[in-house]
Order: structure tokens, then C-alpha cells, then sequence
């Protein structure tokens, strides 16, 4: 088949060009993958990230469906921003699964080191209307981060069923649409402060793994999506985007450049979750094993 770009429409090139992004993401992340399953030496830990680095192709690869049928209706573009934000909460557990793993720490097993108990963690606002300033680290405290995280696995998928529900049953006043925003809002919001609040207090024990790159590769997806959002929305209030044909309204205009940002920058974080997310650390223990057992015999 002969590919003549030249004779391509804007919407032809907009596709081809969104078609190479998300093959690019989706190859990067199963290199990374297939990289960390050839050096499966530590499971617990390499499980949690299988599951974050598929969260770059499966963000592209929902947003290029959203693009293939950009003239969706609303309950269309729901469900499919449903399944990022469903996995976003997924991902979310899974990174504070992989810092408890990284801690030695297992809250099914009441395992907590030694050196870690006691330590004092201090809550800001407004998280101390509903707990203590200062508290000290143990079993119990540990515990609550871990459900403050999960609470999000649980209220994501909830809200996005009836979300969707109430759209197709056409009662889905502004009210309604507020209320879901206000919760899912505090939900991510408990979440995201329980891992930054673990972050801060073992800064010094999880600085060997380089938390902070991991974090942002996670944190930067969701920020980008949830913020182009919100741009988006006030250049279509301000009139700068506009639709010039009877048959698009503005808001699958709106939509459609979401899904194409999306998938450009997927590509970029697929890229950074390669240094983040290195298997490397992994090959290089297994050459240790191989060295000392050498030296042995």
C-alpha cells in the first residue's frame, strides 16, 4: 500500500501521526516489561511495577479509541475516561504496595522494622481537623495510610458505574455532576497525601530507589491529563476554540485535542518510566548472585 502523506487531510495526518505515538508507547512499556520479566529476581516488587508502567499505553491507547470516534456521545467518553481513572486508583495502591515493599514492611504480617517504629510523622491542614498534629509511627498508623490509599480503589469504580448509569438514563442534572467531582476529588486527594506523607517520612530509607522519579512518573500523568482538562474548558468558555461545522459541536472538539495531548505525551512518559522504572537494579543483583556463587565454588 502506497502512503502518500502529501495527499492527506488534517484529520488523515492528525490519526497517522496519533496511530505512531501510540504504537511507540505501547512498544516502549512491553521493552520495559519483557526487560523485568527476563530479571524476575525480586516478584513482590516487580509486580507493582509491571502494573504502573502499563499505565502510559493503556492511557494512549483509551484516548486513541476516544479519537477513533471523536463524534462519541457523552456516555461514550465517560466510560473510557472511567478505565484511566479506575487504573490511576489501581496504580495508585500499587506504588504504596511497592514503598512498603522497598521498607521491608508488611501490614498483612504486622511486619515493621525496628528502626522505623516511633518515628514522629506530622500532619498539615486540613488533615488535622480530623487527626492528631504529631503522631508517632507504628502498625496501626501504617494500617490507615494503606486504607486512605485503597479507599480510592474502591470510590473510583463506584462513582464511574453510576456515573455512566445515570448519563444513559438521561438524569444527570449539574448537581448530580458536582457531587461525583466533590468526591472523587477528596478521595484522590487522601490518597495522594498518604504517599507523599510516607515519601517525607522515609526519604532517607527510599532514596536508594529513587522514589521521587518514580512518583512523578506516576503523579505527572494524571497532573497533565487533569490540568490540559481544565484548560481546555476555559478556552472553549473564552470562545478561542470553536467548531466550524454544523455537524461537531465544540465540546468532541474539546474531547478530541484531550485524546490527541494525551497520546503525544504518553510517548514522553513511556520514555521516562524506562530510567524510572529500570530493570536494571535487577539484572545487576542477579550478576552479584552469579559472582559471590563463583568466588564460592
Amino acid at each position: 500500500m502506497n502512503l502518500n502523506i502529501y495527499n492527506m487531510n488534517r484529520g488523515q495526518l492528525t490519526l497517522l501521526g496519533s496511530t505512531i505515538c501510540v504504537m511507540l508507547s505501547v512498544l516502549l512499556s512491553i521493552k520495559l516489561l519483557l526487560a523485568h520479566l527476563s530479571n524476575w529476581k525480586k516478584p513482590k516488587e516487580q509486580k507493582a511495577i509491571i502494573v504502573i508502567i502499563l499505565m502510559a499505553p493503556i492511557y494512549a491507547v483509551d484516548s486513541y479509541f476516544g479519537l477513533l470516534d471523536f463524534r462519541g456521545s457523552e456516555a461514550f467518553f465517560m466510560f473510557l475516561d472511567s478505565i484511566k481513572e479506575c487504573y490511576e486508583a489501581l496504580v495508585m495502591a500499587k506504588f504504596l504496595a511497592l514503598l512498603y515493599t522497598y521498607l521491608n514492611i508488611s501490614i498483612s504480617k504486622s511486619i515493621v522494622p525496628d528502626e522505623v517504629k516511633g518515628r514522629e510523622i506530622h500532619h498539615s491542614f486540613p488533615m488535622t481537623l480530623f487527626q492528631p498534629h504529631a503522631v508517632r509511627l507504628n502498625h496501626k498508623t501504617l494500617k490507615l495510610l494503606k486504607y486512605w490509599t485503597w479507599q480510592f480503589v474502591a470510590i473510583r469504580p463506584v462513582c464511574s458505574i453510576l456515573m455512566i448509569a445515570l448519563q444513559l438514563l438521561d438524569i444527570y442534572p449539574a448537581w448530580i455532576s458536582w457531587t461525583f467531582t466533590i468526591i472523587l476529588n477528596i478521595s484522590v486527594s487522601l490518597a495522594l497525601y498518604s504517599l507523599v506523607l510516607l515519601y517525607h517520612v522515609f526519604a532517607k530509607e527510599l532514596a536508594p530507589h529513587n522514589p521521587l522519579a518514580k512518583f512523578l512518573c506516576v503523579k505527572g500523568i494524571v497532573f497533565f491529563c487533569f490540568w490540559q482538562g481544565i484548560v481546555l474548558e476555559m478556552l472553549v468558555a473564552m470562545g478561542i476554540i470553536q467548531s466550524h461545522h454544523i455537524w461537531l459541536d465544540v465540546v468532541h472538539i474539546q474531547q478530541a485535542y484531550q485524546n490527541i495531548l494525551v497520546i503525544v505525551e504518553m510517548v514522553f512518559f513511556s520514555i521516562f518510566q524506562m530510567s524510572a522504572y529500570s530493570a536494571a537494579p535487577y539484572a545487576h543483583d542477579a550478576t552479584s548472585i552469579k559472582d559471590n556463587y563463583k568466588k564460592k565454588e
